[in-house]
């Protein structure tokens, strides 16, 4: 080893080495310590401890799982509420003894909790400086707070309740296993319809174990598609034991759940948050059962009942239209069909009598009227005045001479006469003076 750069050389019977470094001359952070130039192991130690002294105490609420009191010092393991992961405490006997509800396995408390780190062995361990316990009165407070914190987000709006099947295909239930609950719930569904059909999930309902599982469930049957309903059950218990069933994490997971949820948590004056959240909110794992399945009995006496109110109905009109139509053929002119048409007839044969009779008149009477016109037509034609003796002159180019002035001398006239016409020359042309010849 003599002469090997980087290996310190221990002499025997000395507590350090040969040739080790004064400390100021050792890298100044852990990034920079290499194999050649390390950290002794005390150093890191003590580093360790003075960066967690420097840590400030926190307070911390969780639940009690094991307590093993001893002499001076005594040890707690503290379980998340909610999530799985569990915490070694120390505490010292004068803390316990400031205790005034002394501690037990299942207790919630709240701990001011300081990490503390052991140079000699190297082990960290969170030391309790306080402890108190969380009482009835805070629980229904923190409770109460939370409800009306949730309630003003919306989340109890009755509108955004989902309606639960009439019948549903297949229940999803979440329980303990072997509770009672479970067999409220599959016996008095089964009593009513007794093809109801489960898909069960055992949980933990109460403890730190059960607010994850619950919900992991409440996932699994929720993704489900044959599920159509799932119920969470669970039997009567302290205010304590019912904790996870308030517990904020799952009630907004059940809000966000698709499928339709009903709460059926102890008794009928127990009232979690989870009740609030659920679509409905049964009073016992009875009722939920009463609530989730039609009545077999009450639906068969319901169809019978149904079905006979239909019969009387369907009887009632058959009778009614039997009598109408009884009411028909006793009519005379359903026994006698032939006398609408007899009656018809002879209205008919008058009608047509009328008619000709009307017609004939009109057609005599328009006769008259035609020779009457006829006759006035002829008297005031022009050939009835050349009938009396009268003739129309006319010159050569057709026009009809209505004064000697239009003539001269030598002019050929047409002469036209009641029967035949004649030509003539113009030899003398009379003023219009009177005379014996002249025409009154």
């Amino acid at each position: 080893m003599e002469g090997v750069p980087g290996v310190a050389q221990r002499i025997s019977g000395t507590p350090g080495t040969l040739g080790q470094k004064p400390i100021e001359e050792l890298p100044r952070k852990a990034a920079e310590t290499t194999p050649d130039n390390p950290w002794p192991l005390s150093l890191l130690s003590r580093n360790i401890k003075s960066y967690i002294d420097r840590m400030s105490a926190v307070w911390i609420e969780a639940q009690v799982i094991e307590f093993n009191r001893r002499g001076k010092a005594s040890y707690l393991t503290l379980r998340d509420t909610d999530e799985e992961m569990s915490l070694p405490v120390q505490v010292f006997s004068n803390v316990l003894d400031r205790v005034e509800t002394p501690l037990s396995e299942g207790s919630r408390v709240v701990v001011n909790v300081k990490a503390d780190f052991w140079l000699k062995a190297g082990r960290m361990m969170m030391r309790a400086n306080d402890i108190r316990p969380v009482g009835l009165g805070e629980l229904l407070a923190r409770l109460e707070k939370l409800r009306r914190t949730l309630a003003e987000e919306g989340l109890f709006d009755p509108d955004l309740k989902q309606p639960l099947p009439f019948l549903p295909n297949r229940i999803g239930l979440i329980t303990g296993r072997n509770s009672d609950a479970e067999k409220d719930v599959v016996r008095n569904a089964h009593l009513r319809w007794p093809a109801a059909e489960f898909e069960i999930r055992n949980t933990a309902v109460q403890g730190p174990d059960a607010v994850p599982q619950v919900r992991a469930a409440l996932a699994e049957l929720d993704a489900d598609p044959a599920v159509d309903v799932i119920v969470i059950a669970r039997g009567g218990g302290s205010l304590e034991d019912l904790l996870p069933f308030s517990n904020e994490s799952l009630i907004r997971a059940v809000f966000a759940a698709r499928t339709p949820v009903v709460s059926a948590i102890g008794h009928e004056a127990d009232r979690p948050i989870l009740d609030d959240v659920a679509d409905l909110r049964a009073s016992t794992p009875t009722d939920a059962a009463k609530r989730l399945v039609p009545d077999i009995h009450e639906e068969r006496m319901d169809l019978l009942q149904a079905r006979a109110s239909l019969d009387g109905a369907l009887d009632r009109l058959l009778r009614s239209e039997q009598a109408g139509l009884d009411s028909v053929r006793s009519r005379p002119v359903m026994a006698q069909p032939m006398t609408m048409v007899s009656a018809r007839e002879e209205e008919l044969t008058a009608l047509i009598t009328r008619a000709r009779q009307a017609q004939r008149s009109a057609l005599t009477h328009g006769a008259a009227q035609v020779e009457h016109l006829r006759a006035q037509v002829r008297a005031l034609s022009p050939l009835s005045t050349l009938e009396r003796g009268y003739a129309v002159v006319q010159t050569a180019d057709g026009s009809a001479v209505r004064d000697a002035a239009e003539l001269s001398t030598g002019d050929g006239v047409h002469v036209r006469l009641a029967r035949g016409r004649f030509d003539a020359d113009v030899t003398t042309i009379h003023a219009d003076a009177p005379g014996p010849d002249t025409l009154d």
